[in-house]
Order: C-alpha cells, then structure tokens, then sequence
C-alpha cells in the first residue's frame, strides 16, 4: 500500500466514523481517533461484506457498499459508547 493510499484510507474512515457517529442518537463520549479507528475499520469490514455479498465491483459510486459501511461504523460507535458509558458511571 502507498502512502496515497494509506492518507485516502484514513480520510475515507473518518469521513465513515464520522457518519457512524451522526446515525447513534445521544451523545458520545469518545475522542476522535477512536472515531477514526471505527471509521477505517468499519470502511474494511463494510468492503470485504460487500464483496462477500457480490456488490463492491460496480461502476461508479455504489451505495449499498457505502450504506454497510456506514450502518457498521454505526454500530461500532454504539458498542464502544455503550462499553465506555458503562466503565464511567460512578458506584454511588
């Protein structure tokens, strides 16, 4: 992989986290390169799915893939808000 790529790919799983993070309702207490780490994350899964699913090799742009990356990167969001909500809630 180039370096193209590699700053395309963070670029790509940001713009993904962040869109994860706009779909979970209520707020969500973590930082940004976590964010971005579900994003990259979310973007691979979302890809391999797709192409699992037979619909990552269309032309132009396709939608299906960038909605399962999306929903993913949702859910990652949701999962990672849920574990670090539940680790900061005081024993009083």
């Amino acid at each position: 992989m180039t370096i193209t790529g590699i700053i395309t790919a963070l670029i790509v799983g940001l713009i993904i986290g962040a869109l994860g993070r706009l779909v979970v309702p209520g707020r969500q207490n973590i930082p940004l390169w976590l964010t971005l780490v579900i994003g990259v994350a979310a973007a691979l899964l979302g890809t391999v799915v797709a192409r699992a699913l037979g619909f990552a090799d269309t032309s132009g742009w396709d939608w299906r893939e960038l909605a399962t990356q999306v929903v993913l990167a949702a859910v990652g969001v949701a999962l990672v808000t849920g574990f670090a909500g539940r680790r900061s809630v005081s024993r009083y």
